[in-house]
């Protein structure tokens, strides 16, 4: 058997009083693509920062590729939340690519042809060759995040995290981001953790999903886990998952209105505080 990219063993997270999830015990499978889903405050966001070493545990463990969580793991590629870059901002789109590489060091990295080559060529398979010497600032918000993938992906990483890379993009570019990551997943074979509101642009791609809500959790297939049984025992009231025109949609009392697996607003939380230094969360 293979080592599983991720391992929890009875793994719990709280704040405080707060407990957040509890007795999380689960591998995901060296070459599988997983949605993380769950509303606001569920510890998404937290169970990557446990991932990327920037956080720990309030119980049980976690091996991720083998070893214990370490900041800075050249293993893994992250795609953090999108935030806006100052329209001023002078950084070129190839310098926020190359900050996957040397952006844990001080000062400007030197010339380097063989780093130069490693950039183009992860700027040109998210097809964003054509605005890469434009400032991040003017560009959009789907160029912005085809080159935020660009980073994560230039270091080579066995495992790559997305932390919820389609939120504020209009639906033409949730079609092509989750066709980027989508793709490098069929092309190299590797891990991805995908963190997102909605499971409908990337349910064609998923074969694991984790659910986790109000302390509980629920993993397995998309059929297993988006079922209207699975859901009201996590939420504890009725919930209806629906599936019309390929698409799955949950209506219950536990929701002001209807939506497709995804959380009607996105509010601060204790989830949304991270620390990013360039790179793979180096």
């Amino acid at each position: 058997m293979t080592t599983p990219a991720i391992r929890f063993e009875h793994a719990g997270l709280a704040f405080g009083s707060r407990e957040v999830w509890r007795d999380l015990s689960l591998a995901f499978e060296e070459g599988s693509f997983v949605a993380v889903l769950g509303p606001n405050g569920s510890g998404k966001t937290s169970l990557l920062r446990i991932v990327l070493g920037l956080s720990s545990l309030s119980s049980g463990s976690v091996e991720v590729l083998g070893q214990l969580p370490r900041r800075g793991n050249p293993g893994i590629g992250y795609v953090p939340q999108g935030q806006a870059f100052d329209r001023d901002l002078p950084l070129r789109g190839s310098d926020l690519v190359r900050l996957g590489i040397d952006g844990h060091r001080w000062g400007v990295g030197r010339p380097d042809r063989a780093v130069a080559r490693r950039v183009a060529d992860a700027v040109a398979s998210v097809e964003a060759t054509a605005f890469a010497d434009a400032p991040v600032g003017r560009l959009s918000g789907g160029e912005q995040q085809r080159l935020r993938i660009a980073q994560a992906l230039v270091g080579d990483p066995q495992l790559l995290l997305c932390d919820e890379p389609l939120a504020n993009l209009d639906l033409r570019h949730q079609g092509e981001i989750t066709e980027l990551v989508g793709g490098w997943h069929r092309r190299t074979g590797r891990t991805v953790l995908f963190v997102t509101h909605d499971v409908n642009p990337v349910l064609g791609l998923i074969d694991r999903v984790l659910f986790v809500v109000n302390g509980r959790w629920a993993a397995g297939t998309p059929d297993e886990v988006l079922t209207s049984e699975r859901l009201t025992g996590l939420y504890g009231s009725h919930v209806d998952v629906l599936r019309v025109h390929g698409r799955i949609l949950v209506v219950g009392e536990a929701f002001s209105a209807g939506f497709e697996v995804e959380e009607p607003h996105h509010l601060p939380s204790v989830d949304d505080s991270w620390e990013q230094s360039g790179g793979a969360a180096r």
